[in-house]
C-alpha cells in the first residue's frame, strides 16, 4: 500500500481539472464499451427522466458517465493532496448556518450524505468543523481501509461498523449531542428496509436514519459537495430535510427520507451514482433484467 499512496502523492500534484479531464475521457470510454454499469445507469435515467426521448436520454447518459469518470479521478487529488490542501479546493459553502445552528443546539446532528458529488472532500470539510463518526461497511479487502486512514490523516472520522453494536455506538453519540454521518441512499438488507419512492418508483429504503433522528432528537441535514465546472473546485450545499422524516410510521419517514435525497440530486443531477440498483428487492418488479424498462 506504501507505493499506492506514494503514487497518489504524485499524481495529486497535477491539477485537479487535468485529472477531471482524464476521468472525463475514461467515462466515455466505459460507455462506448457498454457494459453492467452502463445498462444499469440507463435503466435508472429512464426511471428519474421518463419525459426524456430516446437522443435526450443518450445525452443525460453521456453526460453522467462523465461525471462518474470524474468521481473517480478527483480521488487522486483529494487523498494524495492531503486534507488541508485539498480542502483548498472549496470555493463556496452554502447552508452553513443550518450546521453551525444545528451543533449549537446540542441536541446531536445527523449527515445524510447520498452519494452525490465528492464525498471524500465532503467527509474532510465536516469534521474540520465537529469531530464525526460515520456508519460504514467494511472493504472487501482490509489494506483499503488502513490506506484510507492514511490519507485521511487528522480529520478522518471514527469509522463504525454497519452492525448492531454500531448502531449503538450511534444512538449514544447523538445522545451526547454530537455528529454522525449515514448514506440515506444506502440500500438496506432484506427485512431491514421499508419501500418508499424515489423519482417515482418504490425502492428499498432504510428505516436506521429516520429511527434515529427520532429516537434522539437530533437535527438531520443532507450535505453533498458539488463538483464545479472545468475543475474550478467544490461547493458544499447543506439542505435542510424534508417534513415527515420522523414520523412515526416508517412509510411517510421513508418517503421523506428519499424525497431529500432527491432534493439534492436535483441540485447536481448529473453527479449522482446512477448505476446503484436502488429498485432491485424481493417483492419488486426488476428493471435490471432487460424484460421490465
Amino acid at each position: 500500500m506504501f507505493l499506492v499512496y506514494l503514487l497518489l502523492r504524485l499524481l495529486a500534484l497535477l491539477p485537479l481539472r487535468a485529472l477531471h479531464g482524464v476521468g472525463a475521457g475514461f467515462g466515455r470510454l466505459r460507455l462506448r464499451l457498454g457494459g453492467r454499469t452502463v445498462r444499469n445507469t440507463a435503466v435508472n435515467l429512464r426511471i428519474a427522466r421518463p419525459q426524456l426521448d430516446g437522443a435526450a436520454q443518450s445525452r443525460l447518459l453521456r453526460q453522467v458517465m462523465t461525471e462518474n469518470g470524474k468521481s473517480g479521478s478527483e480521488i487522486v487529488k483529494v487523498w494524495g493532496a492531503g486534507a488541508e490542501r485539498a480542502l483548498a479546493l472549496v470555493r463556496e459553502v452554502r447552508g452553513e448556518a443550518l450546521l453551525d445552528a444545528a451543533l449549537a443546539a446540542g441536541k446531536g446532528v445527523i449527515i445524510a450524505a447520498p452519494h452525490l458529488g465528492c464525498w471524500e472532500l465532503l467527509n474532510y470539510w465536516l469534521c474540520r468543523k465537529t469531530p464525526m463518526a460515520i456508519l460504514y461497511r467494511p472493504p472487501r479487502f482490509a489494506a483499503i481501509e488502513g490506506l484510507l486512514r492514511k490519507v485521511r490523516g487528522a480529520l478522518a472520522p471514527e469509522q463504525v461498523r454497519a452492525d448492531g453494536a454500531g448502531v449503538r455506538t450511534l444512538y449514544k453519540r447523538l445522545a451526547a449531542g454530537g455528529t454522525v454521518g449515514i448514506l440515506p441512499d444506502q440500500k438496506p438488507r432484506a427485512g431491514e428496509g421499508e419501500f418508499a419512492p424515489f423519482f417515482g418508483r418504490d425502492a428499498l429504503t432504510m428505516v436506521l436514519l429516520p429511527r434515529l433522528a427520532a429516537r434522539t432528537g437530533a437535527s438531520v441535514l443532507y450535505a453533498f459537495a458539488e463538483r464545479l465546472p472545468r475543475g474550478a473546485g467544490f461547493r458544499i450545499h447543506l439542505v435542510p430535510a424534508p417534513a415527515g422524516l420522523t414520523d412515526a410510521d416508517p412509510a411517510i419517514a421513508c418517503r421523506a427520507l428519499n424525497q431529500g435525497v432527491q432534493d439534492c440530486v436535483e441540485l447536481a443531477f448529473a453527479q449522482y451514482q446512477w448505476q446503484y440498483r436502488r429498485y432491485s428487492a424481493v417483492g419488486l418488479v426488476n428493471p435490471y433484467d432487460g424484460k421490465n424498462d
